[in-house]
């Protein structure tokens, strides 16, 4: 390699020894030959070399000259022991760039395979974008962005580099259907940057309400009780209808529609219509508003004392039917309540919708008004006759009636006298010898009764009957014969823990006690007589007052 050197001769003390020192010498043994100077030459060419390429670490960005073209790829210079090939496909415009042009890529690291660097420019566009949004944008900037595909869970939006737009921040209501939002350019709020996963969370959803709550308050800000406003039917609802007035959105509750009854606000309007509404509330905390299209026009009740006055009768017609009472419309907006008990002077009334159904016509009679609390009280009965009012001259007490038995209880039966007038026969007044335990072993409803009037109150509208009385009492003549000790025979009528109830051969009842049993006790009373067992016994005593019968078996056999 070294053929030959020539070596200038040495003049000691020359100017090219005081320039440059000594000569090197060639011989082995002598120090400064060239065999011992090549190794360190070497070395120090090896450091210049290594210190001619710049410091560059895996992950930085640098920049690079394009120092040849072909087809596919180029070939980049980016002062490195090794340039690096990159695929055209990695720059957005491929066919602008030549030998000499500069470009910014992303160093990877070094192929000892292949002797390159590894280089991209796709991941230094990222990490720039990535940089620029850490120095320029944080939690709650806005960024111009453009959702480009879905991804599982939402989208991802292109502004500058990916960044995750979830489905549910893509709008302000539910969405549908997510293949309409591909391709929508739009303004995005930044809400969540994970610089660890270098990632980016954005909202449109955000955005939108932000406005939206802006341009609500601005709105609100232009508005006043009583103002006119025009709208929109957007939503109907059972309990009203909301109006956009733009901007924002106003409840029309179905009270403030009309000043009459309205079944449902689609009576009314419907989506789509225009409307004039007045502004009747506005809530600027909650950002809401109510408004009112009755309001309108003139409301009845300010002139409703100029049409009606207490004691007028009048026809209005049914509108609603309550457990306690019937709602009648006397016209568009005044209303008044007819209760339950001012439906009927004789019916016994449990529900109004036995005697009344929406829509029928009725008269009434004005019982009260109050205007100031819009409230009027209605009779139905007022406008008919009141049949108790001539009840004590139609049905004179002791006179003797025909009526239907409609109803048994315990304590007696009612009977129709007429469509209206009932009375009631107690079981005390059912018969005069027997003593009737229910009325229902005696009577049967439906059937027709002979009973005579005994006490008439109209003012309480009760009516007393008799059935015993329509016979003279036969008690004297019955019992006249009765003296302790004389013998009769009778029928078991009852059987209780005391003793035996026996039906003597006149039709009175008599009491047997247990205590006049011989050989009986309480507790086996009930095993020793049936009903309908005919027995012998004995006048034990008469009680003419009580009108009670003491009967003994202790002198007689009990069989008959």
């Amino acid at each position: 390699m070294f053929a030959s050197i020539s070596v200038p001769a040495y003049v000691p003390g020359s100017e090219r020894e005081k320039r440059c020192g000594p000569p090197f010498s060639c011989n082995p043994n002598e120090k400064g030959t060239l065999k011992e100077v090549f190794p360190i030459m070497q070395s120090n060419f090896a450091e210049l070399y290594e210190k001619s390429f710049q410091d560059i670490k895996i992950g930085e960005v640098v920049k690079g000259t394009v120092i040849a073209v072909h087809e596919r790829d180029i070939v980049v210079d980016i002062a490195y022991k090794a340039e690096g090939i990159l695929p055209k496909d990695e720059f957005s415009q491929p066919e602008l760039l030549t030998v000499g042009s500069e470009v910014e890529v992303l160093f990877e690291g070094f192929n000892d395979v292949e002797g390159t660097a590894i280089l991209s420019k796709r991941k230094a566009d990222r990490q720039k974008t990535w940089n620029d949004i850490l120095s320029n944008a944080t939690e709650g900037a806005i960024v111009d962005g453009r959702i480009s595909r879905k991804v599982r869970g939402g989208f991802m939006v292109d502004i500058g580099m990916e960044a995750f737009l979830p489905a549910s921040l893509v709008d302000i209501k539910p969405v549908r259907n997510q293949d309409m939002f591909i391709g929508l350019q739009s303004k995005f709020l930044v809400v969540k940057i994970n610089h660890k996963r270098k990632n980016v969370v954005v909202s449109r959803k955000d955005l939108l309400e932000k406005s939206r709550n802006e341009a609500r308050t601005e709105k609100l800000s232009t508005l006043k009780v009583g103002q006119v406003v025009k709208g929109k039917v957007k939503n109907i609802t059972d309990f009203g209808v909301f109006i956009d007035i733009g901007n924002l959105d106003g409840l029309l509750h179905i009270t403030d529609m009309s000043w009459g009854r309205i079944s449902h606000p689609s009576d009314l309007v419907k989506i789509g219509d225009d409307i004039e509404v007045v502004v009747i509330s506005i809530d600027q905390i909650k950002q809401k508003i109510s408004l009112g299209l009755k309001q309108k026009g003139t409301d009845p009740w300010g002139t409703v004392n100029q049409r009606y006055a207490i004691g007028n009768q009048v026809r209005g017609k049914v509108v609603n039917i309550l457990p306690y009472g019937a709602f009648v419309e006397l016209e568009p907006g005044i209303e008044g309540l007819v209760h339950i008990s001012e439906l009927s002077w004789t019916k016994r009334v449990n529900h109004p919708s036995e005697i009344l159904t929406i829509g029928m016509e009725l008269d009434v009679v004005i019982l009260s008004l109050d205007t100031a609390a819009k409230k009027i009280s209605l009779g139905a009965k007022q406008a008919q006759e009141n049949p108790w009012t001539v009840a004590s001259d139609k049905f004179q007490v002791g006179s003797r009636v025909t009526g239907t038995i409609r109803n048994l209880t315990d304590y007696g039966a009612f009977i129709e006298l007429e469509p209206g007038i009932e009375g009631l026969l107690h079981v005390s007044d059912i018969s005069w010898t027997h003593k009737v335990a229910k009325p229902s072993d005696v009577l049967k409803k439906g059937d027709t009764a002979e009973v005579m009037i005994l006490a008439v109150d109209t003012a309480a509208k009760k009516i007393s009957l008799g059935m015993k009385q329509l016979s003279d009492d036969p008690w004297a003549e019955l019992t006249k014969n009765f003296l302790a000790g004389l013998g009769l025979q009778g029928r078991v009528t009852r059987i209780v823990n005391f003793g035996v109830f026996v039906e003597l051969d006149n039709g009175l009842e008599g009491l047997i006690h247990v205590s006049e049993i011989p050989d009986c006790s309480a507790q086996d009373i009930a095993k020793r007589f049936n009903v309908g067992d005919m027995l012998r016994c004995s006048i034990l005593n008469v009680d003419h007052e009580g009108r009670k019968i003491a009967l003994s078996c202790k002198n007689e056999p009990i069989s008959a």
